[in-house]
Parts: C-alpha cells; sequence; structure tokens
C-alpha cells in the first residue's frame, strides 16, 4: 500500500511562501523552516528539526526543507 504523507508543502511561489497542507488541508503559507514547524504543532504532529527530514511525514515539492526563495 502507497501511503502518502500527511504534510505537503508546495513549491515557493513569486512572494517566496510555500502552500502548507496537512491531511489534505490548507494550513496556510510558510516563508521559512519554522512556519512549517508551527503547522506541524498546530495540527499535532512532530514539530521538532528533525520532522522536516522524515519523508514519511512531510512530502516537500519544488525544493527540500532548507530550499526558500524569500524576495518578499
Amino acid at each position: 500500500m502507497d501511503r502518502r504523507p500527511p504534510v505537503v508543502v508546495l513549491p515557493p511561489a513569486s512572494d517566496g511562501g510555500r502552500r502548507v497542507t496537512i491531511h489534505g488541508e490548507r494550513m496556510g503559507t510558510a516563508y521559512s523552516l519554522f512556519d512549517v514547524l508551527d503547522f506541524l504543532h498546530q495540527a499535532g504532529l512532530p514539530a521538532e528539526d528533525t520532522a522536516v527530514d522524515d519523508p514519511t511525514l512531510i512530502e516537500w515539492r519544488g525544493g527540500g526543507p532548507y530550499d526558500w526563495n524569500n524576495m518578499a
């Protein structure tokens, strides 16, 4: 059975933000890794620094956890 991670972080938009969904629900836009960790915490998911490198928890699209294009 192919299980998808509950968290999806989309590629950076033109303003540098990345939309975040958890269990298919839009949580908001992250402008840094700290924002992603905050969304994880709000959803009751592991919010330790190591969680961002866990492919069973987060699917990073258009770059990984350290790829941000903050132009704002």
